[in-house]
């Protein structure tokens, strides 16, 4: 099986398999887990249909801008999902709980990790994503820091104060 088939949940299935049954409404998701899993692949597969019908109904899907929303979707390069933990969410539940993290760079080729609790309920069978509690990332400079007199990285030549660091 090519990579390129591989569902980019990081479930180790086919897309065909795991996530694009659920995201084109052929099925529902079992699991709050695999509702989570459904909706990163829609952030990577720029289904911004599925990610806002798949919310509570009422005022959550009143505060989503679709365009907002879209336009992360497609100008961020998506690298993982890392499920960390999950509370409740079975097939039995009512509720549920998935942590996670979703790693993408985005358009300033900045690498980021999107650390979220969140929550799901079961609406007529039907699970749903509620409310997300975001968590703050510590942010770990990667190499040494650039000096005010230190050339530019940008390769202009300049000092870095007189380019890029004013």
């Amino acid at each position: 099986m090519a990579d390129k088939d591989l569902c980019p949940c990081g479930s180790g299935k086919t897309y065909a398999e795991c996530c694009e049954p659920i995201i084109k409404g052929s099925k529902d998701a079992p699991t709050a887990e695999s509702l989570m899993r459904a909706r990163y692949t829609s952030y990577v597969k720029h289904e911004i249909d599925f990610i806002i019908n798949s919310c509570e109904e009422g005022e959550k899907i009143a505060e989503i801008d679709r365009k907002a929303t879209e336009q992360w979707s497609k100008e961020s390069t998506w690298h993982g999902l890392k499920i960390l933990n999950t509370q409740k969410g079975q097939e039995a539940d009512d509720e549920g709980l998935v942590e996670f993290e979703a790693s993408y760079t985005d358009k300033n080729h900045l690498n980021e990790i999107h650390h979220e609790n969140a929550y799901f309920k079961k609406v007529n069978g039907k699970w749903l994503y509620e409310v997300g509690d975001v968590k703050p990332m510590t942010v770990v400079r990667e190499g040494k820091k650039i000096g005010r007199n230190d050339p530019c990285p940008c390769g202009s030549g300049k000092k870095y104060k007189k380019c890029c660091g004013r």
